[in-house]
């Protein structure tokens, strides 16, 4: 299983100072839907030039124009973005194309997605690279959430997924044994007091497990 940091931070440099302390524990940058809107696709140029070898994600949530966005994504420097769940099937089939044409990954973000187990049969259908099983912040902060909505969900997809929604290190073994090929942590490393601590105790929490 891969680790993903989200960076829900609103500055390309304080997201570059987060990662000089985490990068080497992770797999995939996700640069934020806030942070994009702050700062333009410009961040993820400057992400993907300081740390070529990682994958940047740009979290686009595109609701429309599913290829010109996913365009403009990848040639900013994005390896993956987002369209989400809930688009026309017609958004998602645009952002695909653009995928394809550039050789990345679109990913489809099922937050707010009500009936998950028909769309996902859907999504799979149209082609995306796999899907991101995810409770926003939102979501996370009414009263009764359960990442295991989450999980059920990720134990029935015929497809491959990831999971975001409060990850961290009492949570991700669950994520690991319903089958996620990538686990998502947010707020668990960038708003943590020592953040490549918290980065490095993730990844060796997920090297136990495999």
């Amino acid at each position: 299983m891969k680790l993903q940091v989200a960076i829900d931070l609103l500055s390309t440099a304080d997201a570059l100072t987060l990662l000089n302390n985490v990068a080497e524990y992770v797999d995939i940058i996700e640069l934020g839907t806030p942070l994009i809107k702050q700062q333009g696709l410009s961040v993820v140029t400057n992400v993907k030039a300081a740390y070529p070898d990682k994958l940047v994600f740009a979290d686009m949530k595109t609701m429309d124009a599913g290829e010109l966005e996913a365009d403009l994504a990848f040639k900013a420097g994005a390896d993956i973005m987002t369209v989400l769940g809930s688009a026309g099937d017609s958004t998602i089939a645009g952002a695909v194309k653009a995928g394809k044409a550039h050789g990345k990954a679109v990913v489809a973000d099922m937050i707010g997605v009500a009936d998950k187990p028909t769309r996902l049969k859907e999504l799979k259908k149209l082609g995306v690279s796999w899907v991101e099983l995810h409770a926003g912040l939102d979501e996370q902060a009414q009263a009764g959430y359960s990442i295991e909505t989450l999980l059920e969900a990720g134990r029935n997809a015929d497809i491959p997924f990831s999971v975001a929604g409060g990850i961290n290190a009492d949570r991700i073994e669950g994520v690991e044994a319903a089958g996620a090929m990538i686990a998502v942590a947010g707020a668990a490393i960038y708003g943590a007091k020592d953040p490549g601590a918290a980065a490095k105790a993730l990844r060796e929490k997920i090297q136990q497990l495999g």
